[in-house]
């Protein structure tokens, strides 16, 4: 649909300047072969390969030692949870973590605090269909971390900005900052470009690279290729395959090429000969009635599974397995998740009138 608020602009404005009145026609005729094409959003740069990396491969599923959740569901619309989980024998996991979450139609906020004293704080803010703001703050071992980005929904593209640790009060500006555009040229071809900025302190110069990339679904696979320009760590490709086989199976390829400048001289000065390291991985998912079954294999020579069975409705048991041929080494995991509802959400949810939010996650 063209602009409706430029095609009811009163002639007396636009249509008595022959310049202006070109540029309006050619802006109308852009827009309405714009949206013959039905051109849909193709989400964000930062996840062009998230079928792949999001939800077949192990990578935010992967967890070692043993795991017990309880979540406490107190109201469904907003959505109002309280859990406690406890670890014992986990890599990068406290023995004991609190955290709340809330979330309606416009806000989402979860807070997550940690027996050693680590606390993480979220909050996004839908300012309206096309426009959230998300903040992450993070205090850690002494250390702290602030990002805020602001992600910009259209309706066959995405805008993204964000800034990491970002200050102004050291005489001139220092942190992370990215910018990311995607953009749907065809119903099945989607083109993006991503910026980066940074430094680290005021006595250090700043560095910049560019991110090229290009995501084509098809009828039941999608694929996706990046470029990254190069910097001051090199340049790099990275290439995934999504395929969905059945209504219950899908498969996942990746594939990441880097390129560094080597080291010449007893000095270790830049210069010599280009450094190349790559690395292939492929996964695979199955859904079955009450579980899910994922496996991933690494050309680093690493064999990961992960099981979730839903035992009973508010019961759900995870299994986690890791081997690593070539360091001769082995991880497991074992995740017990339990939800205790109260009885007017288990009614709600057993009749099928319970209603949640759109949360802005």
């Amino acid at each position: 649909m063209a602009d409706e608020k430029l095609a009811s602009m009163p002639t007396g404005l636009a249509g008595d300047n022959a310049l202006v009145s070109a540029v309006r026609n050619t802006y109308l005729s852009f827009l309405e072969r714009r949206d013959a094409l039905r051109l849909s959003n193709p989400g964000t740069f930062e996840n062009i390969n998230r079928e792949v990396s999001r939800d077949v491969f192990l990578t935010n599923f992967m967890f070692t030692g043993l795991r017990a959740e309880w979540n406490k569901p107190i109201s469904n619309n907003p959505i109002f949870q309280l859990s406690h989980a406890l670890s014992m024998g986990a890599q990068g996991m406290s023995p004991y973590t609190f955290s709340a979450l809330y979330g309606s139609d416009r806000v989402f906020l979860q807070g997550t605090m940690e027996s050693d004293g680590s606390l993480v704080a979220r909050s996004n803010y839908r300012w309206n269909d096309s426009l959230v703001t998300k903040t992450n703050a993070q205090i850690q071992s002494g250390q702290s971390m602030l990002s805020i980005e602001n992600d910009y929904t259209g309706k066959d593209f995405t805008a993204s900005f964000k800034g990491m640790n970002p200050s102004v009060t050291e005489g001139g500006i220092k942190g992370i900052f990215i910018a990311s555009y995607l953009q749907s040229v065809t119903p099945s071809l989607a083109l993006g470009i991503e910026a980066v900025w940074q430094r680290v302190a005021m006595n250090s110069s700043p560095e910049a690279l560019l991110s090229y990339g290009a995501r084509y679904k098809g009828s039941d696979w999608i694929a996706s290729l990046q470029m990254q320009t190069e910097g001051p760590q090199g340049s790099a490709i990275n290439s995934s395959y999504w395929r969905k086989l059945t209504d219950k199976v899908s498969v996942g390829t990746d594939l990441s090429l880097q390129f560094a400048p080597g080291l010449s001289g007893q000095g270790g000065l830049m210069g010599g000969p280009l450094q190349k390291e790559g690395s292939a991985s492929a996964g695979a998912k199955y859904e079955f009635r009450a579980s899910t079954f994922r496996a991933q294999v690494d050309s680093k020579g690493r064999l990961s599974c992960l099981l979730e069975k839903t035992v009973l409705p508010t019961v759900r048991v995870t299994f986690a397995g890791e081997m690593d041929h070539l360091k001769q080494q082995a991880k497991v995991g074992v995740s017990v998740s339990v939800e205790a509802m109260t009885e007017d959400l288990m009614e709600q949810m057993e009749k099928g009138t319970a209603q949640s939010p759109s949360v802005p996650f």
